[in-house]
């Protein structure tokens, strides 16, 4: 009977799939330490269940001396104390499996922890069996490092280490040291990490960094980043790291060859899936249609363009037609928030009597998109990003940039969950890793059960709504010529045709309904009303028109 059952799964479950990012650390403590912990997933799994998802993403919980909060690894094959054990983990994914929920977990393998034992090891000699396990290089003559590169955290992307009388290659902090993939035995370990986890029964990974892997072996330096004469596209921080065109430190031509590698072992798996996270600058969709196109490499990637500050009508028309050219047959999975980014209510909120507002059409939008989705814990209930005093940050990123840029511990507040009791529910103890923010609290998941038009209900009714329509699952897109206000599009599978427009400006606005389309039968979505007089759809602001045709 089993066997039986087996042979029905999907093995494109993945394709359309909506994808709730948990960060562990901040979801539930269930020992009082303050810290979230795995058994705190399991505990809250049905709350994930009742928004109708598919999967669960789990950010870091291995062996980890916490520098970068669980991306710098030690052990890939185990649990850290802080978050529990082995078995909590195997319970934790069978209570997802049994809600029908699949489990995808992140692999940071392009570096590593500088206490994993291979990079003890690596930097303790020129001759050790590892030693070209990571990117060492001699230093120029008059000492300084071997190229320009830069880090992503801060500084050069160079450490120089005393044993070894080398430089060694970190693109994140430098206790992160990046692995050698030119190194035939790094692929085959780190292969060996992920099939540790695929015959635990994990249903995919979310792949950190994935076109971070390769550096390139002539250790040629990266060119400036080219802008246009008023400065054009250049970012607003204060990180150097935005002014070098990255043509050598990532994105190496190599990484093909070891993503096929990745996905031979998937396939060898029943209904196993990637997503990759491409950081590549005005690259990035290229490099997803590269990394995803073929269907021997990546099964889907998300990049960076949505969890950016533009939520207009023609940067989201721009960047899915950039995508309908470039990616063929390959997937792409959209989110507006993660654990690295200001949430979305925050970016994309004009006025603060707007957010229940903004939510809401967000994931609306986010659900009508051709491609995949990822929410992130919070985003359920329309939460703002938190304002920190520097005392209170955690992480390394926005400590060593404060106070030109405040970091990332904003998005990573503990999840509320009970309005009423002491840290929202997280938990018994006295304090948490990061505060709970007063006006997270009230809009605690309890809080907003008893109210029939939360964000909550919205998000739990939007989903439901995009489940029903397999035009929405992974129907083609057709977009419609409009004004440059208007976000215009159609999507269809199988003779179902839905109409999606979107006004994501502040004043009401009116489309005029194509005579081709035909007979045009509007849809209440979830939260919005339809409109039609004349021939016209009426929209208010930050509103949604929806029609059958």
């Amino acid at each position: 009977m089993a066997s039986e059952m087996a042979k029905t799964v999907d093995a494109n479950w993945w394709r359309g799939a909506v994808i709730y990012q948990i960060y562990p650390r901040s979801f539930q403590d269930t020992t009082g330490d303050g810290l979230g912990d795995i058994r705190g997933i399991t505990e809250r799994l049905p709350h994930v269940a009742s928004l109708g998802v598919d999967a669960i993403w789990l950010s870091p919980f291995f062996t980890s001396p916490m520098a970068d909060m669980g991306y710098d690894v030690s052990d890939y094959c185990n649990v850290d104390p802080m978050f529990g054990t082995l078995a909590d983990f195997d319970e934790m994914m069978e209570e997802a499996h049994r809600l029908g929920l699949k489990v995808i977990i992140d692999q940071v393998i392009s570096h590593t922890s500088d206490r994993h034992p291979w990079f003890i090891e690596s930097r303790s000699s020129r001759t050790n069996p590892k030693a070209d396990w990571y990117v060492w290089a001699d230093p120029k003559p008059d000492g300084t490092a071997p190229t320009n590169w830069l880090s992503i955290f801060g500084g050069p992307g160079w450490e120089w280490d005393g044993v070894r009388k080398q430089y060694y290659m970190h693109n994140f902090l430098i206790s992160q040291p990046d692995l050698n993939f030119h190194n035939p035995e790094v692929q085959d370990a780190m292969l060996d990490t992920v099939r540790f986890w695929l015959d635990r029964g994990v249903d995919g990974f979310r792949l950190d960094t994935v076109n971070y892997y390769f550096h390139d072996k002539q250790l040629r330096n990266n060119p400036p980043m080219v802008y246009d004469t008023e400065g054009a596209g250049m970012e607003t921080d204060t990180n150097p790291y935005s002014m070098q065109n990255h043509l050598y430190d990532k994105t190496q031509p190599e990484n093909i060859e070891f993503l096929k590698r990745l996905r031979s072992l998937l396939d060898s798996y029943e209904a196993r899936a990637t997503v990759g996270e491409v950081g590549d600058g005005p690259r990035s969709l290229n490099t997803l249609a590269l990394y995803t196109t073929g269907n021997d490499k990546l099964h889907m990637c998300y990049t960076f363009d949505f969890l950016g500050p533009a939520f207009d009508a023609s940067y989201i028309r721009n960047v899915m037609t950039t995508v309908a050219d470039t990616v063929s047959n390959g997937w792409v999975c959209w989110a507006f928030s993660n654990h690295d980014v200001i949430r979305h209510v925050t970016r994309f909120i004009e006025a603060p009597e707007e957010q229940d507002r903004v939510a809401k059409l967000s994931i609306t939008l986010l659900s009508a998109l051709r491609g995949s989705i990822c929410l992130y814990q919070g985003e359920e209930l329309g939460l703002t990003e938190a304002e920190l005093e520097f005392e209170d940050l955690r992480d390394p990123y926005g400590i060593r940039f404060w106070p030109a840029f405040k970091g990332r511990d904003g998005c990573r507040t503990p999840m509320v969950w009970e309005a009423q009791a002491p840290h929202a529910g997280f938990t018994t103890g006295s304090k948490t890793w990061l505060p709970v923010p007063a006006n997270h609290a009230s809009r605690a998941v309890d809080a907003q059960e008893a109210m029939p038009d939360s964000v909550l209900d919205h998000y739990r009714a939007t989903l439901a709504f995009r489940k029903a329509h397999a035009a929405l699952i992974d129907g083609d897109m057709t977009f419609l010529d409009t004004n440059q206000d208007l976000l215009a599009f159609v999507r269809e599978k199988r003779g179902e045709k839905l109409l999606f427009v979107f006004n994501l400006t502040r004043q009401p606005q009116d489309f005029t309904l194509p005579t081709r389309l035909g007979d045009v039968l509007p849809v209440d979505l979830p939260g919005f009303t339809s409109r039609i007089e004349a021939g016209v759809a009426k929209l208010d602001a930050l509103d949604v028109f929806c029609a059958r045709l």
